[in-house]
């Protein structure tokens, strides 16, 4: 059924409330000798000990609050809201009759489906609720994949039960589902496998022999293998166009300094690759502890440096015709925003490459979530749709937002 979110100001804040507690609740308060989980491994500076995670949680914002018009594109674009009333709106699948596909994490713990209406717009729909943390989804051959910390479940014929699902098929139940981070990202690749990111449980550690890395399997849950290793917390996903290879972002360590490590973008040329966690951060930086002994050239380097803490999450290579030549193929990341730096950022980048995949340049794309060093949104994951246009979820307010172009077209003749 349709569902309405109230959106008072009081309701802000005690939503606001509780995904503080939802979130400390779902890892271990504490780790080692008495240390919170994210603060392992900082300096015992005065500075350091300063920093700790910004309660900047989702909540739900009237339709008429969004910042839609603060975000800024290129000349040429537009910004409209697509959605409101999304609460906690994090990664998003369309799927072949047009129902949008959202999940969400700490606050909502449910999955969404935003259905076309007849005479346009959308009904907001619930589709799985109650379920801890059901970050990453996929839409394959009429069927919901959703992937929980610790299983990816099924849900066939989707589009045509979004009213009543019925109980999801457990595709697979074995990872180890405990700890922080312990959400996932997930997508189909072309071979028809499920890749699964399974992160870190820590700021910085030893992952252990099942975590900290990048799995795919078979369709049905069988045949798991690692793809990639070496990888802190991913949640973006997805695949070159032209070569198939698997590009992800990879969120590095926190608590060294303002400016290091940077955030990662990677290109998985081979399965097995390791990518340097937890011994070598942004392909140039040993990490003090882990590190010894050492050296970066052991791992692969980043196809790209997305910048220090801003937190990358959702990636999608961009197949529309709809923008310039110029965004052909190129890759869109949504930068969440760090709680660890003294300056904030969060947009969406585009990400160009040459004619043989290589990174060029690293562009700004949706700008105008920070005002005056507050977070005014916060963008998680981004979508191209069928018709070309760009979607980008913000969990911050609970909404989706859509970037059009309108300018002039390239010259054919």
């Amino acid at each position: 059924m349709a569902i309405a979110i109230p959106t008072s100001p009081a309701l802000r804040l005690a939503v606001s409330a509780l995904a503080v507690a939802l979130a400390l609740g779902s890892a271990p308060a504490r780790a080692g000798g008495g240390e919170e989980f994210w603060s392992i491994g900082q300096p015992y500076s005065d500075a350091a000990r300063k920093m700790a995670p910004v309660a900047a949680f989702p909540a739900p914002t009237p339709a008429d609050e969004l910042p839609t018009a603060k975000l800024q594109a290129p000349p040429g674009f537009r910004v409209e809201t697509f959605a409101s009333d999304v609460l906690d709106a994090r990664m998003m699948r369309e799927g072949d009759k047009g129902v949008i596909f959202v999940s969400s994490l700490f606050v909502a713990n449910r999955i969404y489906a935003l259905a076309p209406k007849p005479g346009g717009g959308r009904t907001v729909k619930i589709v799985l609720q109650d379920t801890p943390l059901p970050n990453g989804i996929e839409f394959h051959k009429g069927a919901l994949y959703v992937a929980t910390p610790r299983r990816i479940l099924r849900f066939d014929d989707i589009e045509n039960r979004l009213d009543d699902p019925g109980p999801p098929k457990v595709v697979y139940d074995g990872f180890p589902g405990d700890g922080p981070q312990s959400w996932k990202g997930l997508r189909i690749g072309p071979d028809e496998k499920l890749y699964v990111s399974v992160n870190a449980p820590c700021n910085v550690c030893e992952p252990g022999p099942r975590r900290g890395r990048i799995v795919r399997m078979n369709l049905d849950g069988t045949g798991l293998e690692t793809v990639a290793e070496g990888v802190r917390t991913s949640v973006g996903l997805d695949f070159d166009p032209v070569t198939g290879e698997l590009w992800f972002t990879d969120n590095q360590r926190d608590g060294l300094s303002d400016d290091m490590p940077s955030d990662e973008l990677n290109r998985v040329t081979q399965p097995g690759q390791h990518f340097g966690f937890p011994y070598c951060h942004s392909g140039i930086m040993l990490d003090p502890e882990f590190g010894w002994g050492r050296s970066c050239e052991s791992y692969v380097r980043p196809a790209a440096l997305l910048g220090a803490h801003v937190a990358p999450l959702g990636l999608r290579f961009y197949r529309g015709r709809m923008f310039p030549p110029t965004y052909a193929h190129a890759i869109f990341v949504a930068r969440h925003g760090p709680w660890n730096r003294n300056r904030k950022i969060a947009d969406v980048v585009a990400v160009l490459r040459d004619e043989r995949g290589r990174v060029i340049s690293v562009e700004p794309f949706l700008t105008g979530f920070v005002q005056e060093e507050d977070y005014v949104g916060r963008p998680v994951d981004v979508m191209p749709l069928r018709d070309g246009s760009l979607l980008v979820s913000d969990d911050h307010n609970g909404a989706i937002y859509r970037v059009t172009y309108e300018g002039p077209q390239p010259r054919t003749d």
